[in-house]
């Protein structure tokens, strides 16, 4: 699935969703598949909103191919095409992909950089897939 704009100001899902469409995600997420009365009990804690407009939003991310939705009887239960991880995993690789596209190494020179913070952890599995990387090529 393709998230059409990322927004650098934003934080955590906001950066791919609008915050309504971040907040349902996140609910979902959680839960696993609910219907749109059920997401809309549970905005209601922070916000009254109508069942319209939670249907319209949910709908909208049925189209983006975000969520599926699946009639039970006379209800409609929608429940996230990817676990919260595949999504990141997905949207990240493409973010890297495009970037590298575009702007080839300044890119990998700004995350290097990046790495004086990372731990070290990260820096080992980065170490072995560099190592991977050049056996591979051999």
């Amino acid at each position: 699935m393709d998230i059409k704009s990322y927004k650098y100001g934003e934080t955590g899902l906001n950066r791919f969703f609008g915050p309504l469409e971040a907040k349902i995600m996140d609910y979902l997420w959680d839960a696993g598949e609910l219907s749109i009365k059920q997401v809309q009990e549970r905005l209601e804690r922070d916000k009254a909103l109508s069942f319209n407009t939670v249907m319209t939003v949910m709908n909208r991310l049925v189209d983006k191919g975000i969520l599926r939705k699946r009639a039970q009887g006379r209800l409609s239960l929608f429940r996230p095409v990817q676990t919260r991880e595949e999504f990141i995993g997905e949207q990240s690789r493409k973010l890297t992909q495009n970037l590298l596209d575009e702007f080839g190494g300044v890119v990998i020179t700004h995350m290097i950089d990046a790495l004086d913070h990372a731990d070290q952890k990260l820096l080992a599995q980065l170490e072995d897939k560099i190592q991977k990387l050049k056996k591979d090529s051999l």
